[in-house]
């Protein structure tokens, strides 16, 4: 299977600069796998769509202001840094640019409050920074970092909170799960009053997730691992949602790979805690996730590859340009699709997991 076989044509006007504003208010695409039936509503019409017992599993993830730039000692060179993934207390997974000029050992400063060492390096720009500071690691970023956007965003965000979802809480990401950024306060009080139930998990969103995918075999390609967790709680929850024939649908990807990372053969999850590297592609049969909410995503993007084994290939090209034609906003900060039903696959055997050292 090659990545050109996930490949659309997207005219660059369609790929959204803003957030909507209200968040609810954005377009929602709905298809069922039952029927086939398309339909082109509003995301605040999840109060019709759901019903009660259905279960919404969200991914509480909260981004960080990611990107700071250092200040070379010796040289006053600055170079820009991403902050991937936590390592440990002091030290973080890193990209930096100009990389060249990054060498190892190389000190640097931040802010009054925060310096850095390279520690170690890697290809494409990866370095592995120990950060010195006193107080709060993550009030410091919230003082000093940018938001870490889509190069495809070219404007910047005036409000940091729009690149957070309102249930979002464990500081931990460099990108937003962005199928959560069109819930408010508002359609989620509406959706509880209903029956319809939220269960929270976490993984953070690191570049791995939309690094894209550089070789031509898909099978090829090398998942970054995320840190996830699912509690007790949580498990519970969808075990009894399992148990009673009741939905659990996934909002966003992120909230696919815990559960599908963590799920038995009988659809149900275990809790724990960890790292994944799960890489879902056609063919697959979903184990827990009976349905997805989910932004429309970029071309040969592991994304899309996950949302064209819920749905077919075939039929997630044909929705995608059917998207294209009726104009709706794509990517981070554009419109959802909620895909229900059953999938044709369902009898099929499950793909091994894939999980790449």
């Amino acid at each position: 299977m090659n990545k050109s076989d996930f490949y659309y044509e997207l005219p660059d006007e369609l790929i959204a600069q803003v957030p909507i504003e209200p968040r609810d208010s954005s377009r929602l695409l709905v298809y069922d796998r039952d029927t086939e039936a398309v339909s082109h509503r509003h995301f605040s019409d999840l109060t019709e769509i759901l019903r009660k017992g259905d279960v919404l599993v969200v991914n509480n993830t909260r981004v960080l202001p990611a990107y700071v730039t250092g200040v070379k000692d010796g040289t006053g060179a600055n170079i820009k840094f991403l902050l991937n993934k936590r390592i440990a207390y002091d030290t973080w997974e890193t990209v930096c640019r100009p990389a060249k000029r990054a060498k190892l050992g190389a000190k640097l400063t931040f802010s009054s409050d925060l310096r850095g060492e390279i520690v170690a390096t890697g290809d494409d720009g990866e370095r592995t920074v120990k950060f010195y500071f006193e107080g709060v690691f993550e009030e410091i970023l919230y003082k000093i970092g940018e938001m870490p956007l889509p190069h495809y965003i070219h404007g910047e965000l005036k409000d940091k909170e729009r690149y957070q979802t309102v249930y979002a809480k464990t500081n931990g990401s460099a990108a937003a799960p962005t199928a959560g950024l069109h819930f408010t306060e508002r359609l989620m009080s509406e959706l509880k009053a209903k029956g319809v139930e939220f269960v929270e998990v976490l993984l953070h969103v690191g570049l791995g997730t939309f690094l894209p995918v550089k070789t031509d075999d898909v099978l090829d390609h090398k998942m970054h691992s995320e840190h996830y967790e699912l509690t007790e709680s949580a498990a519970d929850k969808i075990n009894a949602a399992k148990r009673d024939g009741r939905r659990v649908i996934a909002v966003g990807t992120t909230a696919v790979r815990v559960l599908e990372s963590c799920a038995a053969t009988d659809g149900t999850v275990n809790a724990g805690s960890g790292e994944t590297r799960i890489f879902i592609y056609p063919p697959y049969k979903f184990k827990t996730v009976d349905a997805l909410i989910t932004n429309f995503h970029l071309p040969e993007s592991t994304l899309i590859m996950l949302v064209s084994a819920f749905v077919g290939r075939e039929k997630t090209l044909e929705l995608y340009k059917l998207a294209v034609e009726e104009k709706y906003r794509f990517f981070s900060f554009g419109d959802a699709m909620l895909i229900v039903g059953r999938s044709d696959d369902e009898k099929e055997k499950p793909q091994d997991i894939v999980d790449k050292d």
